[in-house]
């Protein structure tokens, strides 16, 4: 989460004070907004911060495909394996 009241500055003091600003990145680990003209524009994070939100987001997209598709089974959404394979084969041939 961005602290409002050290997570936005300008990119301009970002220019300015760059080795000041990267160290606290790596040090806190937040993300920090920056602005132009008094509007956020970007936003910089450390890398290794930034793969963590990454594999954040990979999670929960899993656990939701996990939630889809019990979702599904309560729903009778889905067809027994052996069914769906003998009609492939009955489409395709038994090679395939």
């Amino acid at each position: 989460m961005i602290n409002l009241s050290s997570g936005i500055d300008s990119l301009t003091n970002f220019k300015r004070n760059t080795t000041t600003f990267l160290d606290r990145l790596r040090e806190t680990g937040q993300p920090l907004v920056l602005t132009i003209n008094g509007k956020a524009q970007l936003v910089v994070q450390d890398a290794s911060s930034y793969q963590q939100l990454l594999e954040l987001v990979d999670r929960l997209e899993a656990v939701e495909g996990i939630k889809k598709g019990l979702e599904d089974v309560k729903r009778g959404r889905t067809r027994p394996i052996a069914k769906v394979i003998a009609e492939k084969k009955r489409k395709y041939g038994p090679g395939q």
